[in-house]
């Protein structure tokens, strides 16, 4: 995993070198604008350039699909795999489509596909000629955007990507202390919230952040990049190591916080990197809990020993 990450930035790197505007959309895959590029360059040419840039210099197998909108490149890029390039001017964009799999329409899963089988389709040829008020009907709003990116409609702009998106957590003591202990179970607990609100957004997180505040205000961080991960039992050892780093003054302290960055889209595809089958499937029921019953409806012993101590 620890490689994988790396030749993810590497391959972002190459790309935010010469992309006017392009989105991170998960660990390994990127959407690129390059409307009006044409004016200057062949939009082919220059995609076909850039491929043979990120080949060059990692060695990675990489596949593009060129096209009108961000549906249709997606699946002209998976038409490529795992090694080519394919593009799909506007006026073909039909032709191609037709004879395809409605599973090569991104958003369709394990509960859309079986929906839409029993309705008779299997191919976007099909979908496309359902009505779009009977996919309403069935569907609701979703059914509507099935039935547009089967038709090679989608106005989704490429959203410019930002490595300072983060999520975070803070606690202030209401009595500046020293007490080691309790504080790093409070540190379990803030992993565990802010996790659990990566997967909750399908999120991986490939920076932590510990930070202390000390009685006079002096404020110190200490951070460490990561390989991609939302799990608890990979972050709380790592963030408890870095508020060992950290915490060398033994002075008071007032407020200690957690914060992971450099997120990216991305979930159970990477589970082949994690420890164990009966880890994810934990992880799993844990969030079905969570999002069933509320985030505190299940929690670590120590996050509660925490809450009790504070409710005295």
């Amino acid at each position: 995993m620890e490689l994988y990450t790396r030749y993810s930035h590497d391959v972002t790197d190459i790309i935010a070198e010469q992309a006017p505007v392009y989105e991170k959309a998960s660990v390994d895959e990127h959407y690129i604008d390059v409307t009006g590029m044409d004016r200057f360059f062949g939009v082919l040419k220059w995609t076909h350039e850039l491929r043979s840039s990120i080949i060059k210099n990692t060695g990675l197998p990489i596949s593009f699909g060129l096209s009108v909108n961000k549906t249709v490149s997606k699946i002209a890029t998976g038409e490529a795999k795992p090694n080519g390039e394919l593009q799909v001017p506007g006026e073909q964009v039909q032709n191609f489509l037709s004879p395809l799999s409605i599973r090569k329409i991104p958003g369709i899963g394990e509960k859309t596909y079986p929906l839409l089988r029993s309705m008779g389709v299997s191919t976007i040829a099909t979908l496309r000629q359902i009505p779009v008020d009977m996919m309403e009907r069935v569907m609701g709003k979703n059914g509507i955007v099935l039935w547009e990116r089967a038709n090679g409609i989608d106005s989704t702009p490429v959203q410019p990507y930002s490595e300072s998106k983060s999520v975070s957590t803070e606690t202030t003591f209401e009595q500046d202390s020293t007490d080691i202990i309790t504080m790093k179970e409070i540190l379990v607990k803030m992993v565990e919230k802010i996790a659990y609100e990566l997967r909750e957004h399908q999120k991986l997180t490939a920076c932590v952040t510990v930070k202390i505040r000390y009685s006079n205000f002096d404020t110190h961080t200490v951070q460490q990049q990561v390989p991609y991960t939302a799990f608890d039992h990979v972050l709380i050892p790592l963030v408890k190591d870095l508020f060992d780093k950290l915490y060398q003054r033994r002075m008071l302290i007032r407020l200690i916080g957690v914060r992971f960055s450099k997120l990216v889209p991305g979930s159970q595809q990477l589970n082949m990197f994690e420890d164990s089958v009966e880890m994810i499937n934990l992880y799993q029921a844990l969030d079905r809990i969570r999002m069933k019953y509320g985030r505190k409806a299940i929690r670590r012993g120590v996050g509660i020993k925490v809450n009790s101590e504070i409710a005295k």
